[in-house]
């Protein structure tokens, strides 16, 4: 029996379905992530619960969605990477074109919520595409920049994905500075990655960083100082600008502040969430263990606890130690993502792994920062715990295309040793 014979038997004794090759590591901190979030949303939602007039009504609601994409990861894990590159071109092509639709004014398909237009809505579903956007342009552009063979192909891979990562962000930017700075950021360390010249990287950085800072100039004085609204797409950079200059403001006077001065802080719709959150960040770390699961006070009083505050929420109920607990299991989906990566030996896989472990960590680390008052508001979601089907359901689609990539190495590494093993006893004992 020759070596090819021998791994098409293989492939037969070990089919593509089996539970031996998946990757355990992973499903563990998922699952892990899974209880995380239902104790913290049977906490935080209790004002959805008021309304609903159901104890259960919202948590069930999440977990169904929570469930659903188990069930996602779960069937993704078996699809061959090659199969997950095509998809991911499909989606971003998809995503791509609701993203344009959204930009365009008085059209049906679009859910404007708190003056952004970062909803869909099809048969009467409302979703966000940018989170499915994030996938597919980490899936691109890891197929993209796997292509190149030389110095001359990583030139041509990096400006082509230069123009598909403008070509992502720019319709992202205009309703969510935050995502689209992860995503272009996150496209950056795939570049740094895959070996792109230095030169190149500094002339990217510091043209956004021109950009970004010129930007905030032109908002700050042409329109904020003169208290209007930037016009048309770009109405959105005024909140930005606000937002930026109240964090600026807060940690100039922060040193200043007395407890009278404290004291007398005015709670305005500019600093109420943020203020509240602090309050409990404060009474979660007066213990290392909090004041337990269920006792928050502030869970009644923020109106976006279940979503953009919900780190603000656990910290109170868990401590430092629920914190730490909830940092680790993100960093340890990195650590997991970069042993899998050092062990593929195809580009295009270990880059998609490496953006979407880096996107799903910096995401996360992003939703924390801004929930303890660190950064700017950004309205990102603390992937899996924050309440919201997309979110839930893109998080889960992360790790199932991880969970592909280990389970596809994982039988290709059993294959080769059952091969050798198997070449092995087929030589002649000639003692």
């Amino acid at each position: 029996m020759d070596i090819r014979e021998n791994i098409e038997a293989q492939l037969r004794n070990n089919p593509r379905f089996s539970l031996r090759n998946i990757d355990r590591t992973f499903w563990i901190i998922f699952i892990f992530l899974i209880v995380a979030a239902l104790v913290a949303l049977f906490s935080a939602s209790s004002t959805l619960v008021y309304k609903s007039n159901s104890n259960i009504g919202p948590v069930a609601h999440q977990a169904l969605f929570i469930f659903i994409g188990v069930v996602l990861a779960f069937c993704i894990q078996f699809l061959p990477t090659w199969v997950i590159r095509i998809l991911g071109y499909g989606g971003w092509i998809v995503s791509l074109l609701m993203l344009y639709i959204l930009l365009l004014p008085h059209n049906p398909f679009a859910v404007t919520i708190n003056g952004a237009s970062r909803w869909f809505r099809l048969f009467g579903i409302p979703f966000q595409p940018s989170e499915f956007a994030k996938i597919g342009l980490m899936i691109v552009v890891a197929d993209q920049l796997s292509r190149a063979e030389d110095k001359e192909g990583l030139k041509t891979a990096f400006y082509r994905t230069l123009a598909i990562t403008v070509a992502t962000v720019f319709p992202v930017l205009v309703g969510n500075l935050s995502t689209a700075i992860l995503m272009a950021g996150i496209v950056f360390l795939l570049w740094i990655i895959a070996g792109v010249n230095w030169r190149y990287l500094l002339l990217v950085a510091v043209t956004t960083a021109s950009l970004l800072v010129g930007g905030y100039f032109i908002v700050e004085y042409s329109f904020v100082r003169q208290g209007v609204s930037a016009p048309g797409l770009f109405k959105r950079t005024t909140v930005w600008v606000k937002r930026l200059d109240q964090l600026i403001d807060e940690k100039k006077n922060a040193s200043t502040y007395s407890e009278q001065d404290m004291a007398k802080v005015e709670l305005n719709d500019d600093n109420y969430q943020r203020t509240l959150a602090k309050i409990a960040v404060a009474r979660g770390g007066a213990s290392p263990f909090g004041v337990f699961p269920g006792n928050s006070k502030e869970r009644d009083y923020l109106p976006l606890a279940y979503a953009d505050y919900i780190f603000a929420i656990i910290v109170e109920e868990t401590g430092l130690i629920g914190a730490f607990v909830l940092i680790f299991l993100y960093l340890a989906t990195l650590f997991r993502a970069c042993y899998v990566s050092s062990r593929f030996a195809d580009m295009a896989s270990m880059l998609m792994t490496m953006g979407l472990a880096l996107m799903l960590t910096c995401q996360a680390l992003i939703s924390m920062l801004v929930a303890v008052g660190v950064g700017p508001v950004t309205g990102q979601p603390l992937p899996m715990i924050t309440m919201g089907g997309t979110s839930s359901l893109a998080t889960a689609i992360y790790f199932g295309i991880m969970m592909a990539v280990s389970r596809e190495q994982n039988q290709i590494i059993v294959e080769q040793k059952d091969v050798a093993q198997e070449s092995m006893a087929d030589v002649p004992d000639i003692s």
